[in-house]
């Protein structure tokens, strides 16, 4: 063991011997083998797979028969080496046969066809390294769950197209399953429109805000020029009191200035009518004629404006 691992030269890999039944061949599988192919510097990894036959007859059944869990140990990237139809108990003859230096495995004591431990042997010759498990995964451990929720897998593969004699389903089952599936396909429709009425109902309640945030500040708006026009102190009040100055400005008669000269009017003429030989006698001193009043009306306007 020393030796082996302070490495060997490349012409002389140290053979590695692991075996198993590799049913449903998951990631612990893969970790142990893996464990196995770094056990040394150089190493050479023989995996040994045991037959149907041999399986059945000594630990149960299994789900991928031996072809299937062959090819998928033979896939593993650690592995060198397949030995098919593998024995149960490891003999000298065949460790001899296949030039095995070391058999790797998992500590635990393996109690099976009468012995406590079948590797009991190979610990003592000094044979034995030892490898750890992967703690929650196995292939009965993936049994399990499936056996747990055989509903739900059943359902699914009914679904799929498998038929009911192909699952073992009666028909009563079968019938229920299909009922199940309605149920839930309706309760999943449900639960999708709950959730697309509470995103509407988001989206309405975010725009409501926002048309409120918009109406206050246009009011706001509204408000302060309303204000600012119709106000105690607004522009409409400074326009009524610029307007109603202009206007008594206008309608208030401007006296006329006292330096202002006088004009001297000329005497209006006498008016006559004509083809009139007769003169008209001269009017009285106290009274005057329409005339002579409008005409001298007139000549007093003129010398307001003048």
């Amino acid at each position: 063991m020393e030796e082996a691992k302070m490495g060997t030269p490349l012409e002389r890999p140290v053979r590695v011997y692991a075996d198993g039944i590799f049913d449903l061949f998951h990631s612990g599988h893969a970790r142990a083998l893996m464990q196995a192919k770094n056990l040394f510097p150089n190493t050479y990894l023989i995996v040994g797979v045991c037959s149907d036959e041999l399986t059945h007859n000594l630990k149960g059944f299994t789900v991928m028969n031996e072809a299937e869990r062959y090819d998928a140990v033979q896939h593993c990237r650690y592995v060198d080496e397949v030995v098919r139809n593998a024995p149960w108990t490891l003999t000298p003859e065949f460790l001899e046969e296949h030039r095995i230096d070391f058999v790797a495995h998992d500590d635990i004591p393996y109690s099976s066809a009468g012995s406590d431990d079948v590797y009991k042997h190979i610990k003592e010759a000094g044979m034995f390294a030892p490898t750890q498990r992967t703690e929650g995964i196995s292939t009965s451990d993936i049994i399990t769950r499936i056996v747990r929720d055989y509903d739900v897998y059943a359902r699914r593969n009914l679904q799929r197209g498998y038929t009911a004699k192909e699952l073992n389903v009666s028909f009563i089952n079968e019938k229920k399953y299909n009922l199940q599936e309605r149920v839930d396909k309706v309760k999943k429709k449900v639960k999708d429109v709950e959730e697309k009425s509470k995103e509407f109902v988001q989206k309405v309640e975010e725009k409501s805000i926002d048309l409120i945030q918009k109406w206050e500040e246009k009011s706001r708006e509204f408000i302060g020029n309303f204000l600012e026009m119709f106000g105690p102190e607004g522009a409409l009040k400074h326009m009524l009191k610029e307007g109603k100055g202009r206007m008594l400005q206008a309608i208030s008669p401007r006296q006329s200035p006292s330096s202002s000269p006088s004009r001297e009017r000329s005497p209006s003429p006498s008016f006559r009518w004509p083809f009139s030989t007769k003169t008209s006698p001269p009017p009285s001193p106290g009274r005057r004629s329409r005339f002579s009043a409008s005409a001298a009306a007139y000549d007093i306007s003129e010398d307001e404006e003048d």
